[in-house]
């Protein structure tokens, strides 16, 4: 009787081992991950919240400069977000054409990017050489070459006839909405869809250009399906068009999720980005009290930016497929 019930216990305590191990197994790694941002989590209190604090409190006061050195604060409560809404009639259209400009090249990076990682993951002679082509406009938008680069016609006309949005009216564009009407004459396409377009094709340096971290991405997300999944669905009978819908999307909606709020945040602190040029021009204005009012449009560009993330990452989720690893 006692080795029959002896026989029936010992099923049961091997699964409960084997889940204290994978528990420690999963502490181990959480006190891994813990050590490898633990410099970051230092510095970000101890430097960077002390700033953001700072900042919060000088865009509710106004600064005056004293005759012996420092300065002195005066409260002024919501002025200056008040002045930087309802009275610089600027800060507010530029801040609606940058999320305009957003809205337009946050999906059109977004699909790009997916596009060229699925071709690029194709089995093909030079995959690697291709890869590193794509990327290649990432290195050069950067650092010391991205400066060397503005001075350089090609970049100039880039940017003043290829990236600004009144590339569609100039002669310098690439396509106008005229080109397209003519050659959709006979479909029944809406004036809207044609402007998209116009502006996706004129903006495509931009868009190529920051596209390749997201590519990466998409191709790390990519290369971590199994191959026999790819293998049942050809056995099947599954056409490709069937697979990449039914698979390979759904397998990499993380992914889309991810690069979709990078591109916002990208987007949003780019060195050419309206919005933040204005701010700085705002900054080093000479009247008195404008480094004060550029701290609540920065305050405010901010708030607009968390809510802009918050939205896409609450839409984004409600799709997302996470596979178990069990």
């Amino acid at each position: 009787m006692n080795q029959a019930q002896a026989m029936k216990k010992a099923p049961t305590s091997a699964p409960a081992r084997r889940r204290g191990k994978a528990a420690s197994l999963d502490r181990k790694k959480a006190r891994a991950g813990w050590l490898f941002i633990l410099p970051f989590v230092l510095v970000f209190f101890l430097v960077y919240v002390p700033i953001i604090f700072d900042s919060i409190n000088y865009s509710f006061h106004t600064i005056y400069l004293l005759s012996g050195g420092g300065f002195e604060l005066d409260p002024v409560g919501w002025q200056n977000y008040y002045d930087a809404l309802f009275v610089d009639a600027h800060f507010v259209m530029t801040l609606t054409s940058g999320i305009q400009q957003l809205i337009l090249e946050v999906p059109a990076i977004v699909v790009f990017s997916l596009f060229m990682a699925v071709l690029l993951n194709q089995k093909m002679v030079g995959r690697t050489v291709f890869r590193a082509i794509f990327f290649i406009p990432v290195i050069l938008s950067t650092g010391l070459i991205d400066s060397i680069d503005l001075n350089n016609a090609f970049t100039e006309y880039s940017q003043s006839g290829v990236d600004s949005g009144n590339a569609i009216q100039g002669s310098d564009s690439i396509m106008s909405a005229m080109d397209l009407q003519n050659l959709f004459a006979g479909m029944k396409v809406g004036h809207e869809l044609l402007e998209y377009v116009v502006d996706i094709v004129n903006n495509v340096y931009g868009i190529v250009n920051r596209s390749g971290v997201q590519m990466l991405i998409f191709l790390a997300g990519l290369q971590s399906i199994s191959p026999a999944i790819y293998e049942s669905c050809t056995i099947d009978g599954a056409t490709a068009w069937e697979t990449f819908w039914k698979i390979t999307f759904p397998m990499i909606s993380p992914m889309i999720l991810v690069n979709s709020i990078y591109t916002v945040i990208d987007s949003f602190t780019a060195s050419s980005n309206k919005v933040m040029s204005y701010v700085s021009a705002v900054y080093s204005g000479a009247t008195e009290g404008s480094d004060v009012l550029a701290t609540a449009m920065y305050w405010i560009y901010f708030t607009i930016v968390i809510l802009i993330i918050a939205a896409v990452a609450g839409l984004l989720s409600a799709y997302v497929f996470y596979q178990r690893r069990d």
